[in-house]
């Protein structure tokens, strides 16, 4: 004898309210503070990020714009507090070049995205790597030395 599903006797989760925090329930209310960031193991404090926090419990939620953005600013600040090459200057000297993303990362023996992440402002290139994308832009030589040399 097969007995027949109820689906009444079940309790349904609960639908939080699309404000909602995540943690606690509680209406998430819209800030404009500072936040972390870790860029290359450094703590980075970028002022002035839009999130959403909430009163109660002080979890802070980001949408994914401002998700990017905290990002974007995080790597920004850390490039300009250790003197590094900016986006817009490792794009230059790849493009100065006439090297593809792919072909400046296998020379300098990175994985193939490392250069778009940093040409995009999603990651920042150590100080170690920095130096050597100077020496490739300062040095005469240097690119074919390593065109000898790459693996």
């Amino acid at each position: 004898m097969k007995r027949a599903a109820t689906s009444n006797s079940e309790p349904r989760p609960a639908v939080l309210s699309e404000d909602a925090c995540p943690t606690c329930g509680t209406a998430m209310q819209a800030m404009t503070t500072e936040l972390p960031f870790v860029v290359n193991g450094e703590k980075v404090v970028v002022p002035e990020v839009s999130h959403l926090a909430c009163p109660s419990c002080g979890e802070v939620v980001l949408r994914y714009d401002e998700s990017k953005t905290l990002q974007e600013r995080a790597v920004e600040m850390y490039r300009h507090s250790h003197a590094l090459l900016s986006a817009d200057e490792i794009r230059a000297l790849r493009q100065r070049l006439h090297l593809t993303q792919a072909q400046l990362a296998a020379l300098l023996q990175l994985g193939p995205n490392t250069v778009s992440r940093w040409e995009a402002g999603r990651n920042a290139q150590n100080g170690a790597m920095d130096v050597l994308l100077k020496i490739v832009r300062d040095v005469p030589g240097t690119l074919d030395y390593l065109k000898m040399h790459a693996a």
